[in-house]
């Protein structure tokens, strides 16, 4: 994807969330929440397991090690706080990055 797709991507889904009213108008709020949730390691191993494709719910388990009620509190919070969101392909749910969690990986995590 090009720098300028990216771009795009983005301004869209700031757009769609906030007309769907998933993101505040407090961007500073906003932000406090998904840097909160980013705090613990566990969700931040789950973005960079994200970071190639999309994974299911068994796949994050699995590779994490995580039991399901780990693995649903902690995808939960990443959701809530717009990091990622689920994706329905083939009757399969799957979680991907948002822009929000991409921003996280290629300005944060990527970098050290």
């Amino acid at each position: 994807m090009t720098p300028e797709e990216a771009a795009k991507r983005k301004q869209e889904w700031v757009s769609k969330m906030k007309s769907e009213g998933k993101m505040k108008e407090d961007m500073t709020e906003d932000h406090k929440a998904c840097l909160n949730a980013l705090q613990n390691p566990v969700r931040r191993n789950i973005l960079k397991v994200l970071v190639e494709h999309k994974k299911s719910l068994e796949e994050i388990k699995d590779e994490l090690k995580l039991t399901d009620s780990q693995a649903s509190y902690n995808l939960n919070m990443l959701e809530s706080t717009l990091c990622i969101e689920k994706e329905e392909s083939e009757g399969t749910i799957y979680y991907v990055l948002t822009p929000r969690g991409e921003g996280y990986m290629e300005n944060v995590e990527l970098k050290k």
